[in-house]
């Protein structure tokens, strides 16, 4: 009689697995490329710094013409507050540059002479003792911070990526005190400049009655 038992089908193959041999030369060829970024990264880093530097440096002798142009003693106060502060951002980073092992160096920053130089136009453009010039200057001053923000937010994460935690925790504070800049000089505006500024306005517009 014939064998009628069928034969079992061959099992489909399964994806093609990997030698260890290959797995582990997959893994020094990772980390071998990691070994050659890290030190392209750490000098993108450090040239960040520099520029960062530079900026703040720039604010150390920007913020008392500032302080000197607005009108309203709370703007005042928040420029002379955020004076000192900035000057403490400077020995910060001298600090990590001392960490870093290199030498405290600026790198002139493009975006903050732009960013400084509408500031000086705005003064220029304004009428001196109005609250309409507090306004553009606080407009101004936000910007900036908004630079700093974004700049050591990122410093910050790059920071932590090379695993320097020591100097990621410098960055973010810093970076913590120019977000609290930032809430001060929204908190002015809103709660009195931005609303004078108005009421500046319309007694500009309020036609004199001329006599009978």
């Amino acid at each position: 009689m014939a064998n009628t038992t069928k034969r079992a089908a061959p099992k489909a193959a399964a994806g093609k697995s990997v030698s260890p041999k290959a797995k582990k030369s997959a893994g020094r060829k990772s980390s071998g490329a990691r070994a050659e970024a890290e030190p392209l990264l750490k000098e993108f880093f450090v040239d960040e710094i520099k520029d960062i530097y530079w900026a703040e440096k720039k604010l150390v002798t920007t913020l008392p013409k500032m302080r000197k142009a607005a009108t309203t003693p709370e703007l005042q106060d928040a420029f002379t507050e955020h004076l000192e502060v900035t000057k403490e951002h400077v020995n910060r980073l001298e600090q990590v540059f001392e960490m870093l092992g290199e030498k405290a160096q600026a790198k002139k920053c493009e975006a903050m002479e732009g960013l400084v130089k509408e500031g000086e136009g705005i003064i220029e453009d304004t009428e001196d003792g109005s609250t309409t010039r507090d306004v553009a200057l606080i407009m101004a001053a936000q910007k900036v911070e908004h630079y700093e923000i974004a700049t050591y937010g990122g410093l910050t994460q790059l920071a932590k990526t090379l695993g320097l935690d020591d100097v990621a925790e410098i960055l973010f504070s810093t970076l913590e005190e120019e977000k609290q800049a930032d809430e001060t000089l929204t908190g002015i505006a809103e709660n009195s400049v931005n609303y004078e500024a108005a009421l500046e306005g319309e007694e500009e517009e309020e036609p004199v009655e001329e006599e009978a």
